[in-house]
């Protein structure tokens, strides 16, 4: 009698094969003739990103690179118009929350995992269990490449200020007294802005911290109140540093990355502060790696092949760059001594010892998922900064 097996297998394997093959005559393709990677910046990750993507570009002189940045709200209606067109001019996306979130929503990006698992053997494996977490936010569409804690966190001018909230309650107080003296970035396009909002339910006990719309009542009333003494909201985070380290404000709502990186740049004084809300929560961040749908298939293998150099540990080391995104790595078993030099020294003078206890000893939070990000920053641009936007 004869036995039935199962062909299925076999076929999926076959099928993983041949993806893979193809994948790799691609690739052998374009590093034989002349690549140009177009890649955009929106989070600032290429500040952590490009001595490591100059190191692959050393490897695979054949591969070029252009940079550019663009601000979040504005990107995803680019690339759906370019896609809607047929082309598309941009290769990789290098960004946070909101824009894999814009871009989730409008059906942007190519699906990585587990379209293209065999370039990424064992990634889910090799993040940090925090990172991990923030993986799962992208939903098979893009990949983590940098992670820190995030806040939020409380910076502020000592001479100014010479007892910090420690409170939500506390800091509406002062910021009355203080008028036009507190400051934060729009969350839409402002990392240390979103955690701002995305850590306030947490703080306040609203009913459910992950439910923007119905479970944000506190929440939405405490940034309503804030907003009466607080002058405009920048579009970006550089711009609250500026004025932060200028004198024309005291204090911001920060994190980790924002508070290290500017006072070692000189943007920021190195003797300002930092303060902890009692009873915090943080709230993560990552940056990812996204690629718009519709790339040529020589594209696609090269920066496919770019992310999986990115995330190796001698690359993820690079990313304690000058402390802009504390710490900075993603995966696992890559200490600050792996850093180069310079980043060993910045994070030894610049960096803060209470962040070790913080992070180990605070509970963490994933940031909202992509669809409640959106509506969040929508409630919040409708609702709280509408009139005050610069």
């Amino acid at each position: 009698m004869r036995t039935l097996i199962s062909k299925a297998p076999l076929a999926a394997a076959l099928r993983k094969f041949a993806v893979a093959a193809l994948a790799t005559a691609a690739l052998c393709t374009a590093h034989a003739q002349s690549v140009t990677v177009n890649v955009v910046d929106v989070g600032g990750a290429l500040a952590l990103l490009q001595d490591a993507i100059e190191g692959y570009k050393a490897k695979n002189p054949n591969v070029k690179f252009t940079f550019t940045k663009a601000p979040a709200p504005e990107l995803p209606g680019k690339i759906k118009a370019m896609q809607s067109a047929g082309r598309t001019d941009i290769d990789l996306v290098l960004g946070g929350l909101d824009i894999l979130s814009a871009g989730i929503e409008q059906n942007l990006w190519i699906r990585i995992l587990p379209d293209h698992s065999a370039k990424f053997p064992g990634v889910l494996g090799n993040y940090l269990p925090q990172a991990l977490k923030m993986q799962e936010l992208a939903r098979d569409q893009a990949l983590a490449v940098v992670f820190m804690p995030g806040g939020p966190l409380l910076e502020y001018n000592p001479d100014k200020v010479k007892q910090p909230p420690t409170t939500p309650q506390e800091l509406l107080a002062w910021c009355k007294a203080n008028p036009n003296k507190l400051i934060y970035g729009r969350p839409a396009n402002s990392g240390p802005g979103r955690t701002f909002m995305m850590g306030l339910p947490y703080l306040l006990g609203d009913k459910d911290p992950k439910d923007p719309i119905n479970g944000w009542d506190k929440t939405w009333v405490y940034l309503k109140a804030l907003n009466t003494c607080i002058e405009y909201y920048p579009g970006g985070t550089g711009a609250v540093m500026r004025e932060l380290g200028e004198g024309s404000r005291d204090m911001t709502p920060s994190v980790t990355g924002w508070d290290i990186n500017p006072r070692a740049l000189g943007v920021v004084p190195k003797n300002y502060k930092i303060a902890a809300f009692k009873g915090f929560t943080w709230v993560n961040d990552t940056q990812y790696m996204m690629l718009p749908k519709g790339l040529a298939a020589d594209k696609q293998a090269v920066v496919l092949d770019l992310m999986a150099f990115l995330l190796a540990p001698a690359q993820q080391a690079l990313t304690y760059d000058k402390g802009y995104f504390y710490p900075g790595p993603a995966v696992k078993n890559v200490p600050v001594t792996m850093a180069p030099q310079q980043s060993q020294d910045v994070i030894k003078e610049f960096g803060r010892a209470e962040y070790a206890d913080w992070i180990a000893n605070r509970p963490h939070a994933q940031p909202l998922d992509s669809q409640a990000l959106v509506k969040a920053f929508r409630k919040w641009d409708e609702e709280v900064g509408a009139q005050k936007l610069r």
